[in-house]
């Protein structure tokens, strides 16, 4: 069984959803990022097939038809694409069968970008090797552990303080700062009861002195290499809770960042946007240095500023690309920011007060992702705003978030 090429929009053309010629993406992954993917693929009348471990899922709610399933059961999944015949499988989260998808893309289905980007991607261990080691791309030190002596040996080489975490997760679970000696068990702990996997296994990294972490959005497509100007963000226990962009550099920074950013998006190949993290050292007003952090071969939650700061938000260049389709000028429509609304608690039938008073900020817009159940510290949704300056944006971001209260 085989699909279409990833460019095929350019020679062949589609039909509506549910008819014979329809495009199908089957979309790996229902949050809100994936939900923002589903509907720019809507926009351009392509059958939508959103797959999650749970109902009512954020994308399930617009999507044209919903499956649920365990994407780590590898049966499961190759029966889902079996049984839909996609055109493009599109992972949108980490948690995935991704030995599957690279028997599945051997056989001719369309994984984007690449089964390997996923697979690498998936794996801290993998990725890592593939920047310091094959490109030599900078990155703090770091040490891999899978038992806990060899672990707490990882740490005397790279030194206090240093970040733990486990080689496969998502969303800085299990991820610690470990500052002094009291602290080494309760990461190790930490990092083993939230990796994936069949066996506990730690990268131990050393800390990096950096004036601000980026997320370069990086898009791959027919027309070449395409870049967004750069996403600063503030992170706590390993997620993302605001960004900004444009985030100040030097201009050579930029092109340091630029060229780290084309060599290991080049290296994992494919079409689609790319979001690769980055640590920035050193004062704006001089070369900084960078060091590589991490990459995801899809849209990143940093990026959901684009949104509102981007002709074209990083969603609908994603879409663009994996279609074949032109990118055009990606344009900044003026200093942007984001600030995450969260659950303060756990609920099975979460609601939403004080949007009305989040709209009063100026410029501000909501974004509300529909997660039929909360857990303490979930992401439910996004506050957006403009502002002349990025410190009014992001003011006005933070204001606007917290007005939204999510109760239980």
């Amino acid at each position: 069984m085989t699909s279409r090429p990833a460019n095929a929009s350019l020679t062949t053309p589609w039909g509506a959803p549910f008819s014979q010629t329809a495009k199908r993406l089957l979309l790996l992954g229902s949050g809100e990022l994936g939900r923002e993917v589903a509907l720019e693929a809507m926009r351009l009348g392509i059958e939508v097939i959103a797959v999650d471990a749970y109902d009512y899922a954020p994308a399930m709610q617009f999507a044209h038809r919903n499956v649920v399933i365990n994407m780590q059961d590898g049966a499961a999944l190759r029966q889902v694409v079996e049984t839909v015949k996609p055109d493009l499988i599109v992972p949108e989260i980490e948690a995935i069968a991704t030995s599957t998808l690279l028997e599945l893309e051997a056989e001719g289905w369309n994984v984007i970008p690449t089964a390997k980007a996923t697979n690498l991607t998936m794996d801290r261990e993998g990725i890592r090797r593939l920047a310091a080691r094959d490109l030599g791309l900078k990155t703090s030190p770091y040490q891999f552990a899978s038992t806990q002596a060899d672990y707490e040996q990882a740490v005397r080489q790279v030194g206090l303080p240093c970040v733990v975490k486990p080689v496969m997760s998502s969303s800085g679970k299990g991820q610690s700062l470990v500052k002094s000696e009291s602290e080494i068990t309760q990461a190790w702990t930490y990092a083993l009861e939230a990796g994936r996997g069949n066996a506990p296994r730690v990268i131990v990294e050393g800390f990096v002195e950096f004036e601000t972490e980026i997320t370069l959005l990086t898009v791959r497509s027919e027309s070449g290499t395409h870049f967004c100007p750069p996403i600063g963000h503030v992170q706590q226990s390993g997620d993302y809770r605001e960004s900004w962009q444009p985030c100040a550099l030097h201009p050579d920074t930029l092109e340091a960042c630029q060229d780290m950013a084309r060599r290991i998006t080049d290296a994992l190949g494919g079409w689609g946007l790319f979001g690769v993290e980055l640590f920035i050292a050193g004062p704006v007003d001089q070369p900084q240095t960078v060091y590589f952090s991490e990459v995801s071969p899809r849209p990143h939650d940093t990026g959901m500023v684009t949104m509102v700061s981007q002709n074209m938000s990083e969603f609908e260049l994603h879409v663009r690309a994996i279609l074949g389709l032109p990118i055009g000028d990606i344009q900044l429509l003026g200093p942007g920011a984001s600030a995450v609304i969260l659950a303060a608690a756990a609920s099975k039938d979460p609601k939403v007060e004080g949007v009305a008073a989040a709209l009063t900020v100026p410029t501000s817009r909501v974004r509300l992702f529909g997660k039929p159940t909360a857990h303490k510290n979930r992401r439910m949704g996004v506050a957006l705003a403009l502002g002349n300056t990025v410190e009014e944006a992001k003011q006005r971001a933070k204001d606007c978030a917290q007005q939204v209260s999510i109760l239980s």
